[in-house]
């Protein structure tokens, strides 16, 4: 266990960040997926830019590594095209 104050500060600032962490990407892998389920075009367009958006927030926080963000989106641009 921790003796220093400053420690103990970061045990609890990592406990913090690790169940942020974990909500953002368990909700964007969720998005990703409701995303590859869809089959109506129209709606797969408007919920697109949403996903990328959570993706990039990812990859800016090294959550995601960069290559794999880009090619998320990728794969789902594509998907969306051929509906």
């Amino acid at each position: 266990m921790a003796h220093h104050k400053s420690a103990k500060k970061r045990i609890k600032q990592d406990a913090i960040k690790r169940l942020r962490n974990r909500y953002y990407k368990k909700s964007t892998r969720t998005s990703i997926q409701k995303l590859r389920e869809m089959t109506d075009k129209l709606e797969a367009t408007k919920f697109l830019p949403k996903v990328m958006s959570m993706i990039d927030k990812l990859a800016k926080r090294n959550l995601f590594h960069d290559n794999k963000a880009a090619n998320l989106k990728s794969g789902l641009m594509k998907k969306v095209a051929q509906l």
